[in-house]
């Protein structure tokens, strides 16, 4: 069985995010980068699929120079190659733009199943994935948790509110993972050191015959606005402190 897994490079979660002065983006310097979380579990769920079946997995990963150690974590994971789509014109584009180049890549490859995660934790747009799936003209299961795979089919489960949707999907097909589906596994030192070996092949959108061209552009980012100062209601009793508590819930913050 032959799986591909899309992984993209996102800040640290840990990390302080700062908007640059004028809108256009994020102070970079000195931030983390790791895998974005939700494509660990499926490059995770592709590894068990290969040790279970055989077969290659592929990581494919849109990005600049940096998201190279990305591919190679994955590589280090178990992954057998990856292919690193570099061009400055897709960095900060939308996701329309974004899933053309993974599936220019894709489209040369022979597959059964791809993950991607179901968002990613940086813009949590969570659209990539299902433009993915039609720009291949494949079925596409979203936010999985349990996968099966039975003959050329899987059956998945999706949480939803208060019950589970058990789906039956034909192969090929995308599959966005979700927190859940399984326990990523960590890098041993050997697997680091073979990763290095392993292929990695760079492209940028003329090579795949891509023209990017955005459906949606950010026009300015806005940090999130400073929160009140809290707080501290004094006096003597109980029942004072009460009352005042409940007159500022419903004088200043109106929600009685």
């Amino acid at each position: 069985m032959n799986v591909i897994v899309c992984v993209k490079q996102v800040p640290d979660t840990e990390a302080l995010i700062k908007v640059k002065p004028d809108g256009s983006g994020i102070e970079e310097t000195g931030i983390k980068w790791v895998t974005n979380p939700y494509d660990e579990f499926g490059v995770e769920e592709a590894l068990k699929l290969k040790e279970k079946f055989g077969g290659d997995v592929t990581i494919v990963s849109v990005g600049p120079a940096r998201a190279l150690d990305t591919i190679r974590t994955a590589l280090a994971m178990g992954a057998d190659k990856g292919i690193h789509i570099n061009d400055p014109a897709l960095e900060g584009t939308d996701a329309y733009s974004i899933a053309s180049a993974l599936a220019a890549a894709i489209k040369g490859i022979a597959y059964d199943i791809i993950f991607c995660g179901q968002r990613a934790i940086d813009d949590d747009a969570g659209q990539v994935g299902s433009v993915l799936a039609e720009l291949l003209g494949i079925p596409q299961v979203t936010f999985v948790t349990k996968l099966d795979v039975e003959g050329n089919a899987i059956k998945v489960v999706r949480p939803i509110e208060g019950a589970q949707l058990l789906i039956q999907s034909s192969l090929p097909c995308v599959v966005t993972a979700q927190k859940g589906l399984n326990e990523p596994r960590f890098a041993s030192m050997l697997g680091i050191m073979k990763a290095k070996k392993k292929p990695v092949d760079v492209k940028n959108a003329a090579e795949l015959g891509v023209t990017v061209a955005p459906k949606a552009n950010i026009t300015r980012l806005l940090p999130s606005p400073a929160r009140p100062p809290g707080k501290i209601i004094c006096g003597e009793e109980p029942a004072e402190k009460a009352r005042e508590l409940a007159k500022l819930l419903r004088e200043e913050a109106k929600v009685i």
